[in-house]
């Protein structure tokens, strides 16, 4: 196999678990306003990802930083036509990570939940408009530079994509809450998770039926239909772990669509010429070959830790400190 197509695949499988774990994170804060019904609850609700939230997010780090030493000219167009969505995401996640650091440490709680939720429901938004205009398509120059403004990523589809998104990750972390959690919080989260299932289906397979290409994203588009409908079956009959299950087969079905929809682009364009591909886009061989021995040493070793982390914090949580 061509490193290049290592290198592509080993991207995909870190947004993929970005999007499991930070997805869940992302839910928790969304529904953070409407589940936690007084500060017991709230409390609850934050310390259900406070150990592992910011692990979570090392997965984005570094899928950043293989993009940029894997395919530097694909991050380079990424991050200048995209500067201004992804410059809010980074300010949404910033916002976030101080909310969940000082909301303890404050005698009012309620700004820091605002910025909670908003920090939370941005990126689970805009994440989804960005992946669809990469999978879809974006106006590019001969120099590989993005000639459109920021409405042109705000088409209907990528709004289509945003909303997609935005309620895969809120039932995530509405079927999370009720795997962490007991009592009259959890039967919030699971009647919470069982109103969400039915439009995230109904949005999720819109959204996949647009930016799906080729029989390998059909089969990957099949299996996020399965992995939504298992989410809402197990949730119906009380089986938090199972529903968890499905809900993140569902959403790295949702990620195979959209990267083996992109492949063997890494940045189309709208004229096919100026397209950015895993062969124009990639560093040198030699770059290629000693990364590939990086990722093979310390890969293994990070999936231990965190593995060894949410072992650690597996119990229910049954009230607040």
């Amino acid at each position: 196999m061509e490193l290049t197509t290592v290198w592509f695949v080993l991207i995909a499988v870190l947004w993929t678990g970005y999007f499991v774990l930070e997805g869940f994170d992302f839910g928790v804060g969304i529904l953070l306003p409407f589940l936690g019904r007084d500060e017991a609850d709230r409390r609850t609700i934050v310390r259900s990802i406070g150990p592992v939230w910011d692990g979570n997010e090392v997965w984005l780090l570094v899928a950043g930083g293989a993009t940029f030493a894997a395919f530097p000219e694909w991050y380079a167009t990424l991050f200048s036509g995209f500067y201004l969505p992804l410059f809010l995401i980074l300010l949404a996640l910033i916002m976030r990570g101080v909310a969940l650091e000082y909301r303890n440490k404050s005698d009012s709680t309620k700004g820091w939940d605002r910025a909670f939720f908003w920090g939370s429901l941005g990126p689970a938004l805009l994440w989804g408009v960005a992946f669809t205009n990469i999978v879809r398509g974006v106006p590019l120059d001969a120099d590989h530079e993005y000639t459109g403004t920021l409405f042109t990523l705000l088409n209907p589809v990528a709004l289509l994509g945003g909303v997609a998104t935005l309620l895969l990750f809120t039932q995530h972390g509405a079927v999370f809450l009720a795997l962490r959690t007991t009592g009259d919080l959890r039967a919030r989260a699971v009647r919470a998770a069982r109103l969400l299932a039915p439009v995230t289906i109904l949005v999720g397979l819109a959204f996949l039926l647009v930016v799906r290409s080729g029989a390998v994203s059909w089969a990957a588009l099949a299996l996020a239909v399965a992995g939504l409908a298992g989410t809402l079956v197990a949730t119906l009959i009380g089986r938090d772990g199972w529903a968890f299950t499905a809900s993140a087969v569902a959403i790295v079905a949702v990620t195979a669509t959209l990267f083996t929809s992109l492949w063997p682009n890494v940045m189309p364009a709208l004229d096919p010429a100026n397209s950015l591909t895993v062969i124009n886009a990639a560093s040198s061989p030699y770059t290629l070959t000693v990364m590939t021995w990086v990722a093979a040493i310390f890969t293994p070793l990070v999936l231990i830790y965190q593995g060894w982390t949410y072992w650690i914090f597996r119990r229910r949580l049954t009230g607040a400190f």
